[in-house]
């Protein structure tokens, strides 16, 4: 998560965080929250009951059109047909080479299907997207008039429920509804990126600031306080879930990455196929590998994977976990490397132990699956 640029843009939210007294960052020209009391104490009150978050600085890219259906398929890796009116889906998109373009949310609603992207690929996914489109379909982009806050952790269902008027338990995970919220039409989901149970709020952009406003009011009792970007690094890494731009990016392919699961191949063309299926037959040199700590640091992007001595790989993500009081990260590492590892740190070596993620288990969004 490395500031870009110089902050232009704000999102309808920026007077509420800096009332709250956030450290506030340039995250890809966008003023946004890294901190408000600290990321430990910030991690720890998702994990215990429920934060809310500003991410509205997420794009959302629309498709309709009697086409749109045949433009999500070829440009995804997964299988948009499979999608249910109100369903959402994890895919990639990614180029002919079998890099990966971004990694995205796919949403089936009524007449139309709406990507979210990532802020650091936004224009350069709507480019892409728009150079790869042909038929009858309609790209819209929405993003500028949407904001979007989400709400993360055990209470969520409890604090939502209290300025909603519907049955939130009846909302399965990865699934989105409209709702009436303070007398609007909404769009909410059930996803999330912390291991928590969640839900977001798509709103128009006069409305986020009321969304924001209530639910601190309506999760009073359980302590619910805004949560920064920091936190939300450190939770999505404790569920080892990649972040565009460190894990992933246009130099790997979903099978290095460990993303073979999204990519469905015997559901015909998509832009990628050939580059994907060549890479898997013939097998990747390296692979994105979580590990623990073993030792006394703090990883951090960049620094030397070592086995034996000799370097396997590099750190991708690394942070200290809260939730596990201790060192935890991502990287490439080699394929022929065994479990034991080490990560150089300031000219010394801390022990290391490979581990499949998530790292964190016992969040509570298993209870919704």
């Amino acid at each position: 998560m490395i500031p870009t640029a110089t902050a232009e843009r704000r999102t309808a939210l920026y007077e509420r965080h800096v009332a709250a007294g956030a450290k506030m960052v340039d995250f890809f020209g966008w003023a946004m929250p890294m901190s408000y009391r600290g990321i430990v104490a910030e991690v720890d009150r998702v994990r215990q009951t429920v934060g809310i978050f500003d991410v509205s600085h997420m794009g959302q890219l629309v498709l309709r059109g009697p086409d749109a259906l045949a433009a999500v398929e070829r440009l995804t890796t997964n299988r948009a047909e499979s999608l249910k009116e109100g369903r959402v889906q994890y895919t990639i998109m990614c180029y002919e080479d079998g890099g990966i373009v971004d990694d995205v949310l796919v949403y089936r609603l009524p007449e139309r299907y709406m990507l979210v992207v990532n802020a650091s690929n936004c224009e350069k996914d709507l480019d892409w997207i728009r150079s790869n489109i042909s038929g009858d379909v309609v790209l819209e982009d929405h993003s500028d008039h949407t904001q979007l806050v989400a709400i993360q952790g055990p209470k969520s269902e409890d604090v939502l429920g209290r300025i909603v008027e519907a049955d939130l338990s009846a909302v399965g995970f990865y699934r989105a509804v409209r709702l009436d919220i303070l007398g609007a039409k909404t769009l909410v989901s059930r996803t999330g990126y912390t291991g928590e149970d969640g839900f977001e709020i798509y709103c128009a952009n006069e409305l986020a600031p009321r969304v924001w406003d209530a639910l601190l009011s309506a999760g009073s009792e359980w302590g619910v306080e805004p949560i920064g970007l920091g936190a939300r690094d450190t939770l999505r890494l404790e569920m080892g879930y990649h972040l565009y731009g460190q894990d992933i990016d246009a130099t790997r392919t979903p099978v290095e990455a460990g993303l073979s699961w999204v990519v469905k191949k015997d559901k015909g063309d998509f832009i990628g196929r050939e580059a994907i299926v060549a890479r898997a037959e013939e097998g990747s040199a390296e692979r994105l590998t979580g590990f623990e700590l073993e030792g006394r640091g703090v990883p951090r992007t960049g620094q030397r994977i070592l086995a034996g001595g000799e370097e396997v790989g590099a750190v991708t993500s690394g942070t200290y976990s809260p939730s596990l009081e201790k060192g935890i990260g991502l990287g490439y590492v080699s394929v022929v490397a065994g479990d034991e590892l080490e990560i150089e740190m300031r000219g010394r070596t801390v022990p290391a132990r490979r581990v499949k993620p998530p790292f964190y288990r016992d969040g509570s969004v298993r209870r919704r699956k």
